[in-house]
């Protein structure tokens, strides 16, 4: 569910009061334990963080008047969702991630190609979370959007493109 609001102030204000809480406290984790050069701002209708143009001055290849994407965190109908793209990317960082799920958590893992889906707001792994947003630093991420998304989506357009 995309958000119109133009603040991460009033995105998290516009949220029932049972989101709250727990968006407001995985922001802090996220904020807390994000690398330097990271910023925060609204992306996609979500809070998002983000690789500004300064650092990345190509942008995001979708579109590239938007800064690079890393990490978003968006209150859905039925579920809190963070998204994030070192999952996604580094086959490394997805088999700690799932590794080390069990150990901060009893839910079952629900989880998507780079979306965590929290459904249960009371066992939202917190110390886990902080220690993914620690993984990669501005320039790990940049260079593996270089080494390995930019590739994958050229060849992925490639192949569109002779269809």
């Amino acid at each position: 569910m995309q958000s119109d609001a133009a603040t991460v102030d009033q995105y998290l204000s516009e949220l029932s009061s049972d989101r709250q809480a727990p968006m407001m406290r995985l922001r802090e984790v996220i904020l807390e334990n994000l690398p330097e050069g990271f910023a925060e701002e609204m992306s996609c209708g979500m809070i998002g963080y983000i690789v500004p143009h300064q650092l990345y001055p190509d942008g995001y290849h979708c579109d590239s008047s938007l800064p690079l994407p890393f990490t978003n965190l968006a209150s859905h109908k039925h579920f809190i969702a963070l998204y994030h793209m070192g999952i996604y990317a580094k086959p490394e960082i997805y088999d700690w991630f799932i590794a080390g799920y069990p150990k901060h958590c009893s839910d079952k893992l629900d989880m998507g190609k780079s979306c965590i889906r929290f459904k249960n707001m009371n066992k939202i792994p917190y110390d886990l979370i902080a220690e993914l947003m620690q993984k990669l630093s501005v320039d790990d991420w940049i260079n593996t959007y270089q080494k390995i998304v930019l590739p994958q989506y050229k060849k992925a357009a490639s192949r569109r493109s002779r269809l």
